[in-house]
């Protein structure tokens, strides 16, 4: 199966701290990791990783940091066709002692601007990026989307396949207002539910280490279930196992399910 995605990229450093720093105060923290991530690039390695390659179509900054990360994104097994343009956004990450992450982001996202050649692909993903970019995407057979770019699914009025979304955090609610065929809401460690359909958190595979990505991770691995036929319930088993090993490891690809 031919996969891509289409999103976007952060440079993200990540920080263990005992817990995460109250207004005013100030807390030890120790540097741990600095890798490309952000939702475009973890959803692509987690389809890498399951569907045996992907095209990631991305947008990096003509800076050091866009050349370190488009180098640091082939590393971890990514096909990178990257624009190149603007500042290379930034991330922080705190990772508490119960591996909850907390993140702050500076500069503006850059979204991979279209038409793209994604003629012939049987499946796309698109995370970030403009409305042509979007109306790319729909020549492949499967197209999956986030709800963290509503703006722009509204704009490019495409019809998708799956649509997933947040019950938890504001930026990633679902009001039904898509044409979409399949719509995922993920409730965290109660699960979620997809068209009606409950579905429940898999037990992670060991201790819980950074919860950094479990939500992308999720998402990519329900796609690539269901691109490539998998029955609903059985992509959600898929996809509940992706997000519940990811945490198990040091930041976005250290511990991503590699088969399924």
């Amino acid at each position: 199966m031919r996969c891509a995605v289409v999103g976007h990229v952060e440079w993200v450093d990540f920080t263990l701290v005992p817990h995460v720093p109250a207004p005013g105060t100030i807390v030890q923290g120790e540097p741990v990791l600095s890798v490309p991530a952000g939702g475009g690039a973890v959803v692509a390695r987690q389809v890498a990783l399951l569907a045996g390659g992907c095209d990631f179509f991305t947008a990096l900054g003509e800076d050091e940091l866009g050349t370190l990360a488009e180098r640091g994104l082939e590393e971890v097994g990514l096909t990178v066709h990257a624009q190149r343009f603007g500042a290379t956004r930034r991330g922080w990450v705190h990772v508490d002692a119960a591996g909850e992450r907390t993140i702050t982001v500076i500069g503006e996202k850059l979204r991979p601007r279209g038409p793209l050649p994604l003629d012939g692909y049987d499946a796309v993903f698109f995370v970030a990026g403009d409305p042509e970019a979007l109306r790319s995407a729909r020549a492949a057979r499967f197209v999956a989307a986030t709800t963290r770019e509503l703006p722009t699914l509204h704009e490019a009025e495409v019809p998708l396949d799956l649509i997933v979304g947040s019950a938890n955090d504001p930026g990633e609610t679902y009001d039904g207002s898509l044409q979409a065929s399949i719509a995922a809401i993920t409730d965290g460690a109660s699960g979620g539910s997809a068209n009606g359909e409950r579905w429940v958190a898999a037990p992670p595979p060991g201790p819980v280490v950074d919860t950094y990505g479990a939500g992308d991770s999720f998402s990519a691995a329900l796609f690539v279930g269901l691109a490539r036929g998998d029955a609903l319930p059985d992509a959600l088993v898929l996809a509940a196992r992706a997000g519940a090993t990811v945490i198990t490891g040091r930041g976005p690809y250290q511990r991503q399910l590699a088969s399924g």
